[in-house]
């Protein structure tokens, strides 16, 4: 009952949060490429949002018109419900997907010098304990590892103290162990009230990190909701599946629902204990059997395809 009573007053106070960033029609084209075509969303002050989409969905594009470091061809983008001004650069952190670090200098020195450029900036020991760089403060920037340096780049971001962070694949090419260090980082910058708009290729990342997601492809939104109700909306139960070289769907019990995939038998069952019960009556083996509860890479690949485009 405590859960419950926690989870409900979770969404009513996600659901008096105020937009703190919105786009509405945002379309940017590349010569004959419609890289964002009419794209409208809003993010809600405090929230972690995740956009995905396949390699040339237009991720990438919608983030840096946000940021305002490119242009859209049409549509508007609103930070406080305000068009964006020059005083918005100062109320945004950025980490991009590649990002050249002033070389022969160490850590510590890097966090000096980006602490200068802005006028009000985060203690440089409070970035260092947030991000978990005391153990590399005296480290060359060129010396760091993956993780480290992901790390380092999210200590640049915050270090304006942003409203606002956006981090494009911050944890692309990081080992599961940084990965899980980065995810972290993120849940503490979030838990200082500051937004985060998260662009990943690991649907795991953005189903444990994200309050609300985007699915976008060929420059459209597809689906934009909370990672739970999306798979709620496009999935229905569980899927069953076991090796099963001889079962025919429709007989001996088997719900007329299940499908031969190969040598496996598949069910898609929102029933779990009656449809296992129909497998034994029918005399099949469970050995081997699996229970797969969809996730959203199963939605991302219902949505977009399952084939890689770059």
């Amino acid at each position: 009952m405590a859960i419950f009573l926690e989870t409900r007053c979770q969404k009513a106070y996600f659901l008096i949060m105020s937009d703190i960033i919105s786009v509405q029609n945002l379309s940017k084209k590349f010569g004959s490429v419609q890289a964002v075509d009419g794209v409208d969303f809003a993010i809600k002050e405090g929230s972690c949002f995740g956009l995905l989409g396949p390699n040339g969905a237009g991720k990438t594009t919608t983030i840096e018109m946000m940021e305002g470091i490119t242009s859209p061809d049409s549509g508007v983008i609103l930070f406080h419900g305000k068009p964006l001004d020059h005083t918005f650069k100062q109320k945004v952190g950025i980490q991009f997907q590649s990002t050249a670090l002033p070389e022969f200098i160490t850590v510590k020195e890097t966090l000096a010098l980006f602490s200068s450029f802005y006028p009000n900036p985060r203690p440089i020991d409070e970035v260092i304990s947030l991000c978990s760089l005391g153990d590399i403060l005296d480290r060359d920037n060129q010396k760091l590892s993956g993780g480290q340096r992901q790390r380092m780049l999210l200590g640049l971001a915050i270090i304006p103290k942003p409203e606002i962070v956006f981090l494009d694949e911050p944890t692309t090419g990081l080992d599961p162990q940084a990965r899980r260090n980065f995810w972290d980082l993120i849940r503490l910058i979030k838990a200082e009230s500051t937004t985060v708009v998260l662009t990943t290729h690991y649907m795991d990342e953005a189903q444990l990190l994200c309050d609300t997601i985007a699915i976008m492809d060929r420059g459209k939104i597809l689906e934009i909701d909370t990672p739970e109700f999306l798979l709620k909306k496009h999935f229905d139960g569980v899927l069953i599946s076991l090796p099963c070289r001889e079962c025919k769907p429709g007989v001996g019990g088997i719900p007329g629902s299940a499908e031969i995939c190969g040598d496996q038998l598949e069910l898609q069952t929102n029933t779990l204990d009656q449809s296992i019960k129909d497998l034994l009556e029918a005399k099949i083996s469970l050995e081997g059997l699996s229970i797969h509860k969809p996730n959203l890479e199963d939605l991302f690949i219902k949505l977009t395809g399952s084939s890689l485009r770059v």
